[in-house]
């Protein structure tokens, strides 16, 4: 089971990281915060000082079209917020 999921790389994740040392990732959802720190340790080797997660919940819609109701689903997940130690640094883009 991987804890790490994906990087999140959108302009707000990616402005918190170059102003204050934080990365976030989508994270597994049954993962705690420590194993989430001993993971990002392991995978890129950089000390964390802290974490924090945010879970989101499955979103779901109906409309109504021409054929009857359409439902809808995205599902939900788990985003963790780390923050590294100063002077270090997490590069996504070395291994593309």
């Amino acid at each position: 089971m991987s804890i790490l999921i994906k990087p999140i790389i959108t302009e707000k994740a990616t402005n918190e990281s170059e102003l204050f040392n934080r990365f976030t990732f989508i994270v597994d959802k049954k993962a705690n915060k420590l194993e989430i720190k001993g993971a990002v340790e392991a995978a890129y080797g950089v000390s964390i000082l802290s974490v924090k997660t945010l879970n989101y919940p499955i979103q779901r819609n109906t409309k109504f079209t021409k054929k009857g109701l359409v439902t809808g689903i995205k599902s939900g997940y788990k985003k963790a917020i780390v923050q590294v130690a100063e002077g270090e640094s997490i590069d996504f883009y070395n291994n593309l």
